[in-house]
């Protein structure tokens, strides 16, 4: 670092699937710093914990003492870590600047027994699409068999205190891990035999109950800060910005934003521009609240102190009027308060174009043919486009917000256009009740959920539906294979046209379908066919049915016992042949390979499939 050069705190976010422990994590991490709050102390922003530098080398000091490494508190240049109070993928989606996280760095928990889950590739594909840095804590060994834990101990000294067959399923599962993140394309291995943590995956074991492994989890997250970060954390220290992590309403205040502030400082009066799902939302500040040392906010009442500024990095919660229709995951920007009129309204005008250009990508409303998108906030909307954008389905709305009448108008468009992309798709929103009733009514499928992966889920076995559905109507309207016997003893009529009793081997039959012998030859075509004295349209694989066969006659060219086939006409059995195989049933199949055998043996027949 310069001289004179100031940095932020890295801000951190906790990734991973349901009961990894992530919670448990941030509990036992903030625990951690407030035993050691008389070096430093700790404040809680809202929506961020922030650990100043000297709680994080207390955290870390065992590891020196042990002599595993030499921490020279000296060499510290970042103030301290921002961790992310709200674990997952709303944190992390609503991090958002202009399309990009603000994240710098991520812990992905993952249970230590459980290993990958869905959420777990989800969140990987989410670290990877915003290219955020990311450290993996392998959680609960404490649980592992065999396991002696000792609280708040370093896991290199822990893990030296076990027996053999603890550290040989700590080893086990570790060796899992890293040969799935091999697969994923990141080179991964347990952090004290990394030797680039800039091309390898750090995994730190943890016990986010007993303590185990944080010590070495804050010295590879400061480690990874002053070395890699220094550049990414420079503060300007100049006009605010931020991101918009949740969208509240309070007693007493009305509706307030919290905010993390990321570069800046921001101050009682200055003006603030963010997104809204009108447009752009400008308004001044009037008063930024932040709670009260860790130990008092337990208190049930939750009060909060006032403070006339706020420094990057922080959270805060906001209160300004016109703040009812705010974006969770819009950028913020602030404007001095304190400054020339003029000037105040022409850095106004830049902030709302940056505010407009950013919502204008993933809040849009086209002609276009494509499915109906509505989310909670707009860093969900964005995390699904971009997924969307890399599956290659076409999106025609995007907006935040509950589904309502007009998405479903837009919706029953498209269903007339092509009736596949007439699909509504909702990520953590309602339907409101007017939408509801007209979606019943022009019957458009809705796919809903609130975890992002399940979404993906669900479009792609709603897609493979809608696909076996179009290829079986469209095989449908082609000749299906069959194949029959003559019943020995059930000839009805001899000729003109001939009358059997036939027993369906394979496939189907139907009226109009002509005939052919195993020579090749062919015999009629079938006029009708009858079960139990009725007509039908069809008869399948089982049945045994009575058919007239026109130009057939018992006794010349069929006879009692024979097998006959159903001639598919050459373009039907191509296709069939080339898209429509895997979709006949196994008895059909076999006809119809049996058929092309007959086809094949004509002389002077050439087929080209």
């Amino acid at each position: 670092m310069k001289k004179g050069e100031k940095v932020r705190s890295p801000i951190t976010v906790v990734m991973g699937h349901v009961d990894t422990g992530k919670t448990t994590l941030l509990d036992k991490i903030r625990g951690t710093a407030v035993q050691a709050r008389e070096v430093g102390g700790m404040t809680q922003h809202i929506g961020a914990s922030f650990i100043p530098i000297d709680s994080i080398f207390e955290i870390i000091r065992p590891l020196s003492d042990f002599g595993i490494v030499s921490v020279d508190k000296s060499k510290f240049f970042i103030p301290g870590l921002l961790f992310i109070d709200t674990p997952g993928h709303e944190a992390f989606t609503n991090l958002r600047a202009r399309g990009s996280s603000i994240a710098d760095i991520a812990i992905l928990v993952i249970d230590i027994r459980s290993g990958f889950q869905p959420q777990t590739y989800e969140s990987i594909e989410l670290l990877r699409s915003a290219k955020t840095p990311f450290v993996v804590a392998a959680n609960k060994i404490d649980r592992l068999p065999g396991w002696d834990s000792h609280p708040d101990t370093p896991f290199i000294i822990s893990y030296q205190k076990q027996n053999p067959i603890a550290r040989k399923n700590l080893d086990g599962a570790l060796d899992d891990l890293i040969s799935i993140f091999y697969d994923l394309g990141f080179p991964a291995d347990r952090y004290d035999r990394v030797s680039d943590f800039r091309k390898t995956v750090a995994i730190v074991p943890t016990s986010a109950v007993t303590g185990e492994g944080i010590a070495d989890l804050f010295l590879v997250l400061t480690g990874l800060a002053q070395r890699f970060m220094a550049d990414r954390l420079k503060l300007t220290l100049g006009d605010a910005k931020g991101s918009i992590l949740e969208v509240r309403k309070i007693t007493g205040a009305g509706t307030t934003i919290d905010v993390i502030l990321y570069d800046g400082i921001l101050r009682r009066g200055d003006y603030i521009v963010l997104g809204g799902r009108k447009g752009v939302i400008v308004t001044k500040v009037r008063g930024l609240l932040i709670p009260k040392p860790l130990d008092e906010i337990r208190d049930p009442r939750d009060r909060f102190n006032s403070v006339n500024e706020i420094v990057a990095a922080a959270g805060v919660r906001i209160v300004a009027s016109g703040l009812e229709d705010a974006l969770a995951g819009s950028p913020l920007y602030g404007v001095p308060g304190d400054i020339d009129e003029e000037e105040i309204r022409e850095m106004i005008k830049k902030k709302e174009e940056l505010v407009l250009e950013d919502i204008g990508k993933l809040i849009f409303r086209t002609d276009k043919t494509g499915i109906v998108l509505k989310a909670d906030t707009l860093g969900s909307l964005e995390a699904l486009l971009r997924r969307f954008k890399e599956k290659n389905i076409p999106v025609s709305v995007a907006d935040v917000g509950d589904l309502d009448k007009e998405d479903v108008i837009h919706a029953s468009i498209v269903k007339e256009r092509d009736p596949k992309w007439a699909v509504v798709v909702l990520f953590n929103v309602g339907i409101l009740p007017e939408a509801k009733e007209l979606l019943e009514k022009e019957k458009i499928r809705v796919l809903s959920d609130n975890v992002i992966y399940k979404i993906f889920e669900k479009l792609d076995e709603y897609l493979y539906e809608y696909e076996e559905q179009v290829r079986r109507k469209a095989l449908e309207k082609l000749t299906y294979p069959g194949k029959i016997q003559i019943l020995p003893g059930y000839v009805f009529r001899r000729s003109k046209p001939a009358i059997v009793g036939v027993r369906v081997l394979a496939g189907k039959i139907k009226p109009g379908y002509t005939l052919i012998r195993e020579d090749g030859k062919e015999v009629g075509v079938i006029k009708q066919i009858q079960s139990e004295g009725e007509t039908v349209q069809e008869a399948s694989y089982g049945m045994e049915v009575a058919v007239s066969i026109d130009k057939a006659v018992v006794g010349r060219n069929i006879r009692e016992d024979m097998i006959l086939y159903v001639d598919i006409p050459e373009n039907d059995a191509r296709l069939i042949n080339r898209q429509f195989l895997k979709y006949l049933t196994p008895d059909a199949k076999d006809a119809f390979l049996e058929f092309l055998k007959i086809k094949r043996k004509i002389k002077g027949f050439v087929w080209g499939m």
